[in-house]
């Protein structure tokens, strides 16, 4: 048994050995393949038994032969028949952290359409680190977002917290945001991915890029491949920011999957005036889009105000994203 254990080492392969009550087996890990005659000069081995690991559906896909656009990326639809990300044209998604009230969220709903976004956010539900901070309103907030949608025509982006509120969200919204805290709940993934609408999936604070694309697999095997992958920053231990915006990601995933990736600067950086600046990076290295907190006075807002640009700052962000896009091929 050492020699085949010895023979597999040679091979760059760890062999574990298991044993039943008639025979021995070693299992090969490392994701070293052997060849099912590798070992037919060796008279200790009665079998090889070779095993074929599941494809991913979003990752070590060769590009050019991925469904979207000639980039390689899969173009996935909003809702409204113009709000695509993954396409050509940059998809902006903004609004504020949290709907607080009516007259808030379809001041910055209007606003941010006519300044050139696809997607309303706004929080329902909020997950915080601090129990007592402010949790969101719940559904009337989802009530609130529908209405903004019918009078702007944005779509609604929004998260969904946990399994049993997945329905609820999907009623209202038309795409679901999984936050950071929960890319590694498989059981919510799964959830949502059974509701078909789009999935917004953004990257957890310690997460490796394999493990962001392994997330995307929960979803994708529910049969809801319009999965978006959203780069919010990882916590790393820089202080001078909120998280550590690892942009390095996005060129990374256009690499290995057809999955389309937005951006979130204010996540990202956590402070309004580096928004801007980390925006346009963003896009300068191959963002499909962005992800932007806007408030109409985000001095006063109750969730993340000082990483939220007012409207008149995103109104000249846009402005410099237009004459930006195209040096990268871009429009919005």
């Amino acid at each position: 048994m050492q020699r085949v254990l010895d023979r597999l080492r040679g091979s760059g392969a760890l062999g574990r050995v298991m044993k039943s009550a008639d025979r021995t087996l070693v299992a090969v890990g490392n994701g070293v393949s052997i060849e099912p005659d590798a070992f037919n000069d060796d008279p200790y081995v009665d079998l090889v038994v070779p095993t074929v690991p599941p494809q991913p559906a979003c990752g070590g896909i060769d590009a050019q032969q991925t469904r979207g656009t000639a980039r390689g990326t899969r173009e996935v639809c909003l809702g409204p028949a113009n709000a695509i990300v993954g396409g050509q044209r940059l998809g902006i998604i903004a609004g504020p952290c949290s709907v607080e009230d009516r007259q808030q969220l379809l001041e910055v709903a209007h606003a941010v359409k006519e300044a050139g976004a696809i997607g309303l956010r706004g929080g329902a539900f909020k997950p915080r680190t601090n129990p007592y901070s402010f949790q969101g309103l719940g559904e009337p907030a989802l009530e609130l977002l529908a209405e903004a949608r019918e009078a702007t025509g944005l779509a609604v982006v929004t998260e969904v917290l946990s399994v049993d509120q997945t329905d609820l969200v999907a009623r209202y919204a038309d795409v679901l945001q999984i936050g950071a805290r929960n890319m590694h709940n498989s059981s919510l993934l799964a959830a949502a991915g059974k509701t078909g609408k789009p999935i917004l999936l953004k990257r957890g604070w310690s997460a490796t890029l394999q493990e962001m694309l392994q997330a995307a697999e929960y979803i994708i095997r529910e049969g809801d491949s319009d999965v978006i992958l959203c780069e919010r920053g990882i916590r790393t231990f820089e202080s001078y920011v909120r998280h550590t915006l690892a942009l390095a990601v996005v060129p990374a995933v256009k690499q290995r999957s057809p999955l389309p990736i937005i951006v979130d600067p204010s996540h990202g950086t956590g402070v309004a005036v580096w928004v801007p600046p980390l925006s346009k990076a963003a896009v300068a290295c191959g963002a499909d889009g962005l992800l932007i907190e806007v408030h109409p006075h985000p001095e006063k807002a109750q969730t993340d105000g000082e990483q939220s640009l007012n409207i008149p700052q995103f109104q000249r962000l846009m402005s410099d994203l237009q004459t930006l896009a195209p040096a990268v091929g871009r429009a919005l």
